[in-house]
């Protein structure tokens, strides 16, 4: 079992930055590969950016490219996503999700824990 603790949301101007954090439960993060997604209203949840649980490799949608950074400390059990040059389209909640094994994978469906989300708001 993994329990998954956002933070680091808010209200950010247009250019702005953020840090998202997401702490972790349990021994095994370092077997779980994770990923942030988002949900803005009225709109599925999408993928963002996932690493590996190695933090050797990661993965972006194209929307976020260049401009956020996912990154890991399995020593602490965390996993991060600075968010630069934000723009108000990127409003949303974040959620961070777990994946024990295997690649970075887009899909909701095939994350098996979610943490509850962390509100972000850019402002234009």
């Amino acid at each position: 079992q993994v329990q998954l603790v956002e933070s680091g949301g808010g209200l950010v101007q247009a250019g702005g930055s953020l840090r998202l954090s997401c702490a972790a439960s349990g021994r095994t993060f370092s077997s779980y590969a994770m990923a942030w997604f988002r949900q803005a209203p009225g709109k599925e949840r999408e993928f963002v950016a996932g690493i590996s649980w190695s933090g050797g490799s990661t993965y972006y949608a194209d929307s976020v490219k260049g401009r956020f950074t996912i990154s890991r400390d399995n020593a602490k059990n965390t996993v991060y996503l600075q968010m630069n040059s934000l723009k108000p389209e990127d409003t949303a909640v974040y959620y961070c999700a777990a994946v024990r094994g295997g690649p970075i994978t887009t899909i909701v469906g095939e994350y098996d824990y979610w943490g509850q989300g962390t509100q972000v708001t850019v402002s234009s």
